[in-house]
């Protein structure tokens, strides 16, 4: 599977010239919904299939700042995955800064039925969890 690679934008910065913490988390989303489709399940066939996917918990370390025009490569990893949740965890490296660590982070998720009820992964969504699960070790 693909990294998913952003170029810092001028208006995701702050004051200080470097990239608003708030932006790694919308980074991470943006890298979940990138391996979703490279594993051929892009969140709209979710929506179609009468599911959502909530964020139940989300983490982020900062380690290193990245500015203006860094071009960042984010690897999407499985870190658990239970019958209701998963977890996955992002490592946010700054290519041009000669490839350093500059965040990591998880975010754990379930799917809901659009009334509200959890999925049982393992019995309703069988094939994706099967296929994330297979996509995501080999990272």
């Amino acid at each position: 599977m693909k990294p998913y690679i952003k170029t810092a934008k001028y208006y995701e910065t702050d004051q200080m010239g470097v990239i608003h913490h708030s932006n790694y988390i919308r980074w991470m989303e943006e890298a979940r919904v990138d391996m979703l489709s490279q594993i051929g399940y892009p969140y709209r066939r979710f929506e179609e299939m009468g599911y959502i996917s909530p964020v139940l918990h989300v983490d982020c370390e900062y380690k290193k700042s990245v500015k203006f025009d860094d071009e960042v490569q984010i690897i999407v990893r499985l870190q658990e995955a239970g019958r209701v949740k998963f977890t996955l965890r992002y490592d946010i490296y700054n290519m041009s800064e000669d490839g350093v660590l500059s965040a990591y982070g998880t975010t754990t998720h379930c799917f809901l039925k659009k009334d509200g009820r959890p999925v049982l992964m393992d019995k309703e969504m069988k094939e994706f969890a099967e296929a994330m699960k297979n996509a995501l070790e080999q990272a």
